[in-house]
């Protein structure tokens, strides 16, 4: 028999079979090791094969089929060490707030190279509009103004005021979309509120730091009412990247790679190299500090720099 994975729990997953079944699975322990470097070698989206147990009414999963692309960060607190998020992803959004809690620019791009190098097309949201200030308006537009020129579809939302609810819906149907973001940023709210029978759990913003509570445990899969499937995430607070070729991960920032072939040499780091077509948007002012600074972060592999940055 073969399902998809619509939900891990570390050592066991449920797998939804095509009648609608919902089984409970393990996988096996030589199959938990056999080539897979992942701290989870089965990640909610897969299709998988499985066999029902003798006398039980467990299964054991036997085998993972190809994956059309999946989502993995390196933990920030563990850095030898991968976590995939999600695998057979249409469509990835990204939840953005501006203070509350504030999302940094170096995580959004860490997420966003990541879903660029495994052919993940990415939305940012940016949630709770509605209690926005004059400064973190100014904030707010300057970010969308940065990732709006690159590309990325960013959308104002607010899960409490429904502001713009059915642009996202309309970007779901019939897709498997994966919602990602700092712990707080209102993922379970918005879920609920584009599909109010799920009714997932929420929690409140700790004042003092300004950080989300965890309150998704685990990735789970959800059926939409209105055609396709939601995966919820928990809360991210550091998105460390897997480790990429320090030539191939300029490929992966949308207007660095629009100016490649520009470069004197093929094999530009867009560092100290001459005739630098990167070097010279940037000083013109075609591509955002911020982007530039996240590129050389992630080029020099600075996750310490990167982790003060995201816990102070």
């Amino acid at each position: 028999m073969n399902g998809i994975v619509i939900k891990s729990t570390g050592s066991w997953y449920q797998v939804r079979h095509e009648d609608g079944t919902i089984y409970q699975c393990r996988i096996r322990g030589k199959f938990r090791i056999k080539g897979i470097k992942s701290t989870n070698p089965v990640s909610v989206g897969d299709v998988v094969d499985f066999e029902l147990e003798p006398k039980k009414d467990t299964a054991v999963i036997t085998d993972i089929h190809e994956r059309k692309n999946y989502i993995v960060r390196k933990s920030v607190n563990l850095s030898k060490r991968t976590h995939i998020i999600a695998s057979n992803i249409d469509i990835a959004f990204l939840l953005v707030t501006i203070d509350n809690p504030p999302t940094f620019e170096g995580f959004i791009d860490r997420f966003l190279v990541t879903a660029e190098a495994y052919h993940i097309p990415t939305v940012i949201l940016f949630n709770k509009v509605d209690t926005l200030t004059e400064e973190t308006l100014d904030q707010k537009e300057y970010l969308e103004a940065v990732y709006g020129l690159i590309g990325y579809k960013c959308i104002d939302v607010s899960a409490t005021e429904g502001i713009n609810i059915d642009k996202v819906k309309d970007l779901m149907k019939g897709k498997v979309s994966l919602f990602s973001g700092h712990s707080g940023v209102g993922k379970s709210t918005l879920v609920n509120t584009i599909e109010p029978d799920l009714n997932l759990k929420t929690t409140e913003i700790s004042n003092q730091h300004k950080q989300g509570q965890h309150t998704t445990t685990f990735a789970e899969m959800h059926p939409l009412s209105f055609g396709g499937y939601i995966i919820d995430t928990p809360g991210i607070k550091g998105f460390g990247i897997v480790d990429f070729e320090k030539n191939e991960l300029g490929n992966y920032f949308p207007e660095f790679f629009a100016l490649k072939s520009e470069c004197k040499f093929h094999n530009c780091l867009h560092v100290n190299e001459p005739k630098c077509a990167v070097k010279d948007a940037l000083d013109r002012g075609e591509i955002a500090p911020t982007r530039y600074n996240s590129y050389l972060q992630m080029l020099e592999g600075d996750e310490e720099h990167y982790r003060q940055d995201i816990y102070g």
